[in-house]
């Protein structure tokens, strides 16, 4: 008996490490054979920790350029001998940096990202994923590519600054600072919104409230982003304005495909992908995954979501393990998760429930009595 456990952290109570190794225990206390744990996430919050304890990577702890524009402490992951950087935008311009009073886009930049990019490159790195999730920031990458050498000047050849706001007075476009070694990276990014940079389903428009942008200002930065991005595209002899996933992070999408020929993929599709997890899958007897919630949001790209859909090409049995459950978890039943089991096992308050030993307990208790069942079913 073969299981391949992979099951997304408990968000405020255990990690996908400590859920993972929970149910393994399970898995061996009822059956004699192999479980093979994998800590996964969707390609947000918690990427850069999952790959790296999942690869056996390192954490890079550096200074950098904060959203503000203050320095910042902040972190990436090396895995594959220093190959590859995972990188989460949000760890160098994520709106958990930015007080609520102080929420504005126009005041914002990508700068920090590109420094981390930088970092990078210069340890000798030349593949990288960014997570595109958290952004406070809606300067269409204009921060991250000014970090990377590229000048944007305005009609009177003075370069421009870094943050939203310099987005009005950027007429042209010189990438010949741009160091060679960042023309020989690839880059993928892990995206899981499919809006163009401008418009009404753009990102001003879409994520520019949620960041301290009224409607006023949401109509200056859509403004401002279309004539940056036309005066990028003329010199870059490219069109991606309207790509899905253009508006992603602020515009950070569009900076990445139009400049640095990103690919964008759904997040737990470059997560699974990176850990190789399929090859382990499909020689699997059955699959077990989770989160902290499940309900109708599950099947759409988020980690249980993803792992079932890769078991299910391979017919897999797949078992699924949550904390509560929400509106709409039905859905994960026609979506590969055969069955689904809440582990808390009494009335209890949130806190009792989200405490990091009792839910270590409750999950495995509750996989062995259905390990139990499954091995009943088997025999």
């Amino acid at each position: 008996m073969k299981a391949v456990i992979a099951i997304d952290s408990f968000k405020g109570s255990i990690s996908s490490v400590e859920a993972g190794n929970a149910v393994k225990n399970a898995f061996e206390s009822v059956f004699d054979g192999k479980a093979v744990v994998f800590p996964v996430s969707d390609g947000g919050e918690g990427t850069v920790e999952t790959v790296v304890n999942g690869l056996n990577g390192e954490t890079v702890r550096l200074s950098v350029t904060g959203p503000l524009g203050t320095k910042i402490d902040s972190f990436y992951g090396i895995i594959n001998n220093g190959g590859t950087a995972v990188i989460e935008m949000a760890a160098a311009s994520g709106l958990t940096y930015v007080p609520d009073n102080m929420r504005n886009p126009m005041n914002t930049t990508t700068f920090g990202v590109g420094e981390i990019i930088l970092d990078a490159v210069n340890r000798g790195v030349r593949d990288f994923v960014i997570g595109l999730g958290g952004s406070a920031t809606n300067d269409g990458g204009l921060g991250m590519l000014s970090a990377l050498g590229v000048k944007f000047k305005d009609s009177k050849a003075k370069t421009c600054g870094i943050f939203g706001r310099d987005l009005f007075y950027v007429d042209s476009v010189d990438m010949s600072c741009m160091p060679e070694a960042i023309k020989e990276c690839t880059f993928r990014a892990a995206c899981d919104v499919k809006n163009p940079l401008c418009g009404l389903n753009g990102a001003s428009a879409v994520f520019g409230p949620q960041k301290g942008a009224d409607k006023k200002m949401v109509d200056e930065m859509n403004k401002a982003l279309c004539k940056y991005a036309q005066i990028c595209e003329k010199t870059l002899e490219i069109t991606c304005i309207n790509a899905e996933g253009a508006g992603a992070a602020g515009g950070l999408g569009f900076a990445l495909m139009a400049f640095l020929g990103a690919k964008l993929m759904p997040g737990i599709d470059l997560v699974l992908d990176m850990l190789c997890i399929e090859k382990e899958i499909k020689t699997a007897d059955i699959v077990i995954t989770g989160e902290g919630r499940l309900d109708f949001q599950t099947v759409m790209g988020k980690a249980p979501g993803g792992v079932a859909a890769l078991a299910k090409k391979y017919n897999i049995p797949v078992i699924a393990f949550c904390g509560c459950i929400g509106e709409g978890a039905e859905k994960c039943n026609t979506a590969g998760i055969d069955a689904y089991f809440p582990i808390v096992r009494g009335a209890v308050s949130l806190e009792e429930a989200m405490d990091k030993n009792n839910a270590i307990e409750n999950i495995y208790g509750t996989a062995v009595q259905v390990l139990r069942l499954v091995k009943c079913i088997k025999k």
